[in-house]
């Protein structure tokens, strides 16, 4: 049982290296990565090369193809070049095996000391995050001894050698169990290099571990299938047309495997080398030869899978991709964009705010759902950036982080405010068939106008981090401060006159008074985050 224990923690540690290394190059490469690939799609032979160079970098064929396919769910490239670089893709992991195979037992507690070195001294700089990928390679090489350690005594045992003495003829079965291997280790490479082992140790024939090779390349297309269960449909088509790619590889290739493994017995090298040459070639012959297949397959995954239903786009986050998180520059952009969708929002609900004042209590029910989508897209950004910790970013991301943070807060508590100024003027006013004064309208309506520029100012402030455009914010912010005060005198002094009009929603309209500077207060507060200087503006009620 101890020993089985070892064998799966040794597992374990294999998938957690690549995992480390995967997201080290994602963080200091991701956007260079993303560019490749995405300039690559014009030419099957470029797309071809971008995947298998991505993958040999990321070590792992399912971190590329959740990068092509959250391009292909942005509608940023198409899906026949998409199965392409997938293609690609599984030629890169199966050159990886190849290369960690080798005898590279005294790089790795050499690549974990320098690593560890750099990460820990220099962790949020690029230093830092490479050392993070030299802790990742050694941990793959030494995972990879323990392996081996590991799977020697167990194949000692009589009942593992009964146990995989029943895998001996049946190639559907083998190939089955195959793709059990890589959807358990989340890895196709960590099941051929688990079955490279077993064939050395003598625990299964040859044939068997050819079989078991060609079953874990099709878990891996099974597992593109799992990770993108929930994406949208042009993601699903691309986990789609790569699962089917090598379903047709292993079909055409399955009944003449002991026909093929009779042949690769006359080759002078050890069984555990041949079953991973054979993986390399196996997957380099399939993924050419279906190369030119691509479009047909992209034509059939269309029909197959359907475009979703269109629903409301305001309800559902567009930018938030997942597999950018692994490249935080790229993820905060992600974050912004979706922040700046809220200010959109924010200033189409003031629009509508001015139409209840002026008397159209039905555009009160528009606000109110309006202020639910915010609130939902607040809610997306904030678990988004959640899964990226701000203590591992940069001192400039983790800037960046905080004023997103800070944005979205600012942009959902300005939605509920805006929110509740409908409510009150749908039920004080419009309601109880109370209108404001000429003059006080007149006011109102100023102060929106003014507080719909200082939010479109607030937003460029924020995406482009401008100086002069945030000291400019700053001043609005305080010119609207001075004209609120007026304007609270100006109503006060129709009080003393003994204006009807102004008496009756005399509460009111001081109730949004205070609403408003607080609107201007939140949507301006990016200005000084910009200039790194504290807002002195205090937040008392006059």
């Amino acid at each position: 049982m101890l020993t089985l224990l070892h064998l799966l923690s040794a597992v374990a540690l294999l998938v957690w290296g690549t995992h480390i290394v995967r997201t080290g190059v994602m963080r200091v490469f991701g956007a260079r990565l993303r560019t490749v690939l995405s300039k690559s799609v014009e030419k099957k032979p470029l797309a071809f090369c971008a995947g298998i160079g991505v993958t040999a970098l990321v070590q792992s064929s399912n971190a590329t193809t959740m990068l092509v396919t959250s391009f292909v769910a942005q509608d940023l490239v198409a899906l026949t070049p998409a199965l392409v670089i997938v293609l690609g893709a599984d030629v890169g992991t199966a050159l990886m095996a190849r290369v960690l195979t080798f005898d590279l037992s005294w790089l790795s507690p050499l690549l974990i000391f320098v690593g560890v070195i750099f990460f820990l001294s220099r962790k949020q700089t690029r230093a830092g995050q490479l050392g993070r990928v030299a802790i990742g390679l050694g941990l793959i090489l030494q995972a990879l001894e323990l392996i081996v350690q590991a799977v020697t005594p167990i194949t000692e045992a009589s009942g593992v050698k009964v146990i995989f003495a029943s895998l001996t003829g049946d190639i559907m079965l083998d190939a089955l169990i195959g793709a059990v291997f890589a959807i358990i280790s989340y890895s196709s490479l960590a099941a051929v290099l688990l079955t490279a082992t077993l064939t050395a140790t003598g625990v299964i024939p040859f044939d068997v571990a050819l079989c078991l090779v060609i079953g874990a390349n099709l878990g891996s297309g099974l597992l593109a299938m799992l990770n993108n269960s929930a994406a949208n449909a042009a993601a699903r088509r691309v986990a789609l047309g790569s699962l089917l790619f090598k379903l047709v590889g292993s079909l055409l290739v399955l009944p003449f495997v002991h026909l093929i493994a009779a042949w690769l017995d006359k080759i002078s090298l050890p069984e555990s080398e041949l079953v991973i040459y054979f993986h390399v070639f196996y997957n380099l012959i399939r993924c050419l030869v279906m190369v030119p297949f691509a479009r047909m397959m992209a034509s059939f995954c269309q029909r197959m899978i359907k475009d979703d239903p269109q629903t409301d786009a305001r309800l559902k986050p567009r930018h938030l991709d997942t597999s950018a998180l692994d490249t935080p520059a790229l993820g905060l952009a992600n974050a912004a964009r979706e922040t700046l969708r809220m200010g959109d929002a924010l200033e189409h609900m003031l629009e509508l705010y001015g139409k209840v004042m002026h008397g159209e209590p039905r555009q009160e029910k528009e606000l109110r759902k309006i202020a639910d989508d915010v609130d939902v897209l607040y809610t997306a950004i904030k678990l988004y950036l959640a899964r990226m910790p701000k203590e591992d970013l940069p001192e400039a991301e983790a800037k960046r982080w905080a004023e997103i943070i800070e944005m979205s807060l600012n942009l959902d508590q300005a939605a509920d405010i805006l929110e509740r100024m409908g409510s009150e003027v749908a039920d004080k006013s419009l309601a109880a068939r109370r209108a404001f004064s000429p003059e006080g309208i007149k006011e109102l309506d100023t102060l929106l106008n003014q507080l719909t520029a200082n939010l479109k100012l607030s937003l460029s402030v924020f995406f482009s981090g401008d100086v002069p455009s945030a000291r400019r914010l700053r001043r609005y912010k305080h010119r609207f401060r001075i004209l609120n005060r007026r304007y609270s005198h100006a109503h006060v002094d129709r009080l003393h006159q003994q204006n009807v009009q102004s008496i009756e929603t005399s509460s009111l309209h001081l109730s949004l008074l205070g609403d408003m500077k607080r609107l201007n207060s939140l949507f301006c507060a990016v200005a000084y985050s910009v200039l790194e200087q504290p807002d002195d503006d205090d937040e008392r009620v006059e």
